[in-house]
């Protein structure tokens, strides 16, 4: 059960604060210090937006307030009561819910029953059909239209996070904390999520959104508090700043923006002829797929993820079988070797799941050396050459800014931005001619952001042939030569443009949700 002690005077004249967060600090190790004596308000009826690098300690700071992680000193205060909350079943007691970027659902099980899932209060006969309606009546009162029947293997990525959001109203939350919400969703799919928090608004209830998005923050959010290495910097109205000055407060630094090449000359790299492949469920995933990349061109794939981008990338890359069609990397049929043969041939691969990259229990040194440890210079018969190994992976880790400098702790202790870098650096430093890029910037801050784009135009510009598959629409406007729109395993339409427009925006947002352009 929560400790609740004595309430502590409203601190603000007028105004009531919800949570106060008083001096909290969290370490994880004697080198890592997530939190640093973190201090700031967010007001009742109010959208306050958390904003930071990647390892500032934006969703630590969360998972204490759900419960997950005790704080080493400090308080938390809610509506006015000093609080320790040791669960997240403590957290929704108090009513705080918290929808993870990573969502916590049963793919197997129905909407409904991932919703009632552990609720003390949940009938034992026919638990699902008696939480319907009100699941119905709260869908419809807040613009989070689902079918509570449908099973959350059958559902889009933005209808999996309505589900995360009933679950937390179902739960009666009035303080609701969102961690980086927009990273899964169309651009539709976002206006319609800003509409649910403003509604929330009204009715008094306070949401905590975590977000790297600068845009983000000016457009839904009444106060952002700016997180850097474990410090709370400012806390301040987005009104009163820029964006150039809220990137600037998030990494201490100017930002300095890519402009990629945007004409194209170069040798077809990539092509797909008449691809088809079956999904995890044994479903088909993609479906007579063509198209091409060439040497030097960055082509975009939007879509809303769930769509056939993984299984796109992963047939390319050989962990998916095509069951139909052909793959060619230049004049070389690819089709369905092993993963192996196809990145020693010069593909790089940045997978859409950083774990699926990554060992998590071995080293950043380690990890940097997957691709390249059996072979010259580290390789040496049966035999690595750790010298060699430790002086390439001290240079990685200092040229891809990989933070904690340090090469010999677990990369699982790495937060969600670096151990992205670590992916990064050991694919992008083999010079490949194709890098499959697979939202290769979700969740990241603005400079790490920024970072990724300069690399892959570095790419770009070093002749390699880019496929950025990306949720995000800003970023492949920003980035794309071509952008191919990806709707239930096929091509529904596709855009090549020197200078995006509005209308062009808007085009393809409609062909996300599965309009033909």
């Amino acid at each position: 059960m929560a400790v609740v002690e004595k309430k502590e005077k409203n601190s603000k004249e007028g105004k009531t604060v919800e949570v106060a967060f008083r001096s909290i600090t969290k370490r994880f190790s004697p080198d890592i210090l997530a939190n640093d004596r973190v201090s700031f308000e967010v007001e009742k009826g109010t959208v306050h937006a958390l904003l930071g690098e990647n390892g500032a300690g934006k969703t630590t700071l969360m998972n204490i307030l759900y419960g997950l992680f005790p704080p080493d000193e400090g308080e938390i205060i809610i509506r006015g009561m000093p609080t320790k909350i040791s669960s997240p079943r403590e957290a929704i007691n108090l009513g705080i819910g918290m929808v993870h970027q990573h969502f916590k659902l049963i793919s197997t099980h129905t909407v409904s029953e991932n919703i009632i899932l552990g609720l003390a209060s949940t009938p034992f006969f026919f638990p699902a059909e008696k939480a319907e309606s009100e699941i119905r009546f709260l869908s419809e009162r807040y613009g989070l239209k689902i079918d509570p029947r449908a099973r959350i293997w059958q559902l889009s990525a933005g209808e999996k996070q309505k589900v995360e959001i009933l679950k937390a109203l179902y739960r009666r939350a009035e303080i609701l904390v969102l961690d980086e919400p927009t990273s899964v969703l169309t651009p539709q799919e976002a206006e319609e999520l800003f509409a649910t928090l403003r509604l929330m608004k009204e009715e008094g209830k306070t949401c905590i959104f975590i977000t790297h998005k600068l845009n983000e923050v000016k457009e839904i959010a009444d106060a952002v508090t700016v997180m850097r290495r474990g410090k709370v910097i400012s806390t301040i109205l987005p009104s009163s700043v820029s964006l150039e000055e809220l990137a600037r407060m998030t990494v201490g630094k100017e930002v300095i923006s890519v402009v990629p090449r945007k004409t194209v000359s170069g040798k077809i790299i990539l092509q797909l002829q008449k691809v088809s492949a079956m999904g995890d469920r044994e479903i088909p995933a993609l479906s007579n797929l063509s198209l091409t990349v060439r040497e030097g061109e960055i082509v975009g794939v939007a879509g809303v993820a769930g769509n056939g981008q993984k299984e796109l990338a992963e047939v390319i890359v050989g962990l998916r079988q095509a069951t139909e069609g052909h793959v060619f990397l230049q004049d070389k049929e690819i089709t369905n070797l092993p993963p192996r043969d196809i990145a020693s041939l010069g593909v790089a691969y940045i997978p859409e799941e950083r774990h699926m990259g990554l060992v998590g229990e071995m080293s950043v040194a380690e990890n940097l050396l997957l691709r390249g440890y059996s072979r010259p210079p580290f390789s040496q018969g049966f035999w690595v050459d750790w010298e060699k190994a430790e002086a390439y992976s001290e240079k990685l880790i200092s040229n891809y800014h990989i933070n904690p400098p340090i090469a010999d702790i677990p990369v699982r202790l790495l937060s969600g931005g670096n151990r992205q870098r670590v992916i990064i650096a050991r694919e992008l430093e083999r010079k490949p001619k194709l890098v499959i890029a697979s939202n290769p910037t979700a969740g990241l801050d603005v400079s790490g952001v920024e970072a990724i784009h300069q690399l892959l135009v570095k790419a770009q510009e070093e002749g390699a042939g880019i496929l950025l598959i990306s949720g995000d629409l800003d970023e492949l406007l920003k980035l794309s030569n071509r952008i191919v729109i990806m709707f239930k395993g096929e091509i529904v339409g596709e855009k090549e443009k020197e200078h995006w427009t509005e209308e062009d925006r808007r085009e393809i947002g409609l062909g996300m949700g599965g309009v033909r352009i």
